[in-house]
């Protein structure tokens, strides 16, 4: 009886290689195996002890195959030159974007779904690092700067400046004008006098010196102007018509260079009296000193650059700088000639003198309320003559023919104080114009436009 196990009663399953009757067709591993009559498919003989083995691939067969794998050795990498070489990989896990995609994916990669991204999260670019130095807030550089703003007086007139060391307050020439000697009043009201070290006209810079200087006061740090950005963010602070620590923002429109003088254009709101006063970066940082706002213009504004400033107070000052940055751009933007040094007082000098006579104007509403008050229950008579306002006629001996009742001499005695502070007011201001050149028929008119003007002020 014939050994099944044999060569001649079984065969090798190609797949699991286990080996079956000859008879079977269905290998236990599911391999389907040829029947009686077909051609089988090869089989890889297994050495059993005592028998032959089945001979195996000639030798010509094996150099065959041999050749054919060093040919395709040698072409394959240069027929494909349009695919990079991938780069060793110095972890498990490289960016998607670094890594080229092979052409055919290794057996049992899993694909993405379509309408996906292929790239896993893991393989992702990192975020760049954040190296912007984050910025203060605004209110946070406003009442760090505010203390070393000042308002600078002078002979009735006023502007801005700010301290840049504790005995060194930088401002307009046009703020100071020839004057040596000017009033500093800081924030909490309280003044110092300070005296006009140097200036500049070619820059319209004045440096102001303190003779006793308080070691803790408050000083803002210099930066540059010439290196500002156009849309960047800047703020200007300031004493504009004589309102102290007054704060407005906006942006840096251009940086210009006018001859030797660089300006920095923004678009925050300067008005007069603003002079003088820093124009901060977002930082807290000065890069101008506010010079001019064009008031036929919105959004037109100028600062010198503070470059030039600190320049001035280490000795230097810009070859070849001609006329101020006021005059010039005064007739650069108007067509004009620039105005003297004359011209500038007198023009300063009349605005002074339209702000204080309002300011008396509105006391003065008040008192003719009080006046009327007073000629319905205290007054007996009537006030001969013609005034634009009746409680003038305090100063017209002929004018008060009727009598005051006793009771009210109190009242009456208020109500002529009050009328005489107004004359003292109106006085004093006009005294300020005259010094300042203003034209008397400007000064008239100023008075007729108020219904202040009266002909026996000087009584």
């Amino acid at each position: 009886m014939k050994d099944p196990e044999s060569l001649e009663f079984s065969r090798a399953c190609p797949q699991c290689r286990r080996r079956v009757p000859i008879t079977v067709t269905t290998c236990r591993c599911g391999r389907r195996l040829a029947e009686a009559g077909e051609p089988s498919p090869p089989v890889e003989t297994v050495a059993v002890p005592g028998q032959a083995r089945t001979a195996g691939p000639s030798a010509l067969t094996i150099a065959a195959v041999a050749l054919a794998a060093s040919v395709v050795t040698y072409y394959w990498p240069r027929q494909r030159t349009d695919v990079p070489a991938m780069p060793a990989a110095p972890s498990s896990v490289q960016s998607a974007g670094n890594v080229p995609a092979p052409d055919v994916d290794p057996p049992g990669t899993p694909q993405p779904e379509a309408g996906t991204d292929a790239t896993p999260p893991s393989a992702a670019e990192p975020p760049a690092a954040d190296t912007e130095r984050a910025l203060p807030a605004l209110e946070d550089v406003i009442s760090r700067a505010m203390p070393a703003v000042v308002r600078v007086e002078v002979n009735g007139a006023s502007g801005s400046g700010f301290f840049v060391t504790p005995d060194t307050v930088l401002t307009n020439v046009h703020v100071v004008t020839s004057h040596t000697l000017v009033t500093i009043r800081r924030q909490d009201g309280t003044t110092i006098p300070a005296r006009v070290d140097a200036t500049a006209p070619d820059l319209d810079i004045a440096i102001l010196r303190i003779a006793n200087a308080d070691p803790a006061q408050a000083t803002l740090p210099m930066a540059s102007g010439s290196r500002a950005r156009a849309g960047q963010e800047v703020i200007a602070l300031g004493t504009p018509l004589g309102l102290q620590n007054t704060v407005t923002r906006g942006i840096v429109s251009a940086v210009r260079l006018l001859g030797a003088v660089t300006l920095v254009q923004t678009d925050a709101a300067i008005n007069p009296g603003n002079s003088g006063g820093p124009l901060l970066s977002r930082t807290g940082d000065v890069i101008g000193i506010t010079t001019m706002g064009v008031q036929s213009a919105q959004g037109l504004s100028f600062a010198v650059a503070i470059d030039h400033a600190k320049a001035l107070i280490d000795g230097r000052r810009p070859p070849g700088a001609i006329g101020t940055p006021l005059s010039s751009l005064n007739e650069a933007l108007t067509g004009r000639p620039p105005a003297t040094e004359a011209e500038t007082r007198r023009d300063q000098g009349a605005r002074v003198f339209e702000q204080a006579i309002g300011q008396l104007a509105r006391r003065a509403d008040a008192l003719d309320e009080r006046w009327r008050d007073f000629q319905r229950s205290c007054y007996a008579g009537r006030v001969a003559g013609r005034f634009d306002r009746e409680w003038f006629a305090l100063w017209d001996p002929r004018a008060m023919e009727g009598v005051v009742a006793p009771a009210c001499r109190p009242a009456f005695a208020d109500l002529r104080r009050v009328a005489e502070e107004i004359h003292a007011g109106v006085l004093a201001a006009g005294e300020a114009a005259r010094r300042a050149d203003v034209y008397p028929g400007g000064q008239r008119d100023t008075l007729r436009r108020h219904r202040l003007d009266y002909a026996g002020w000087d009584r």
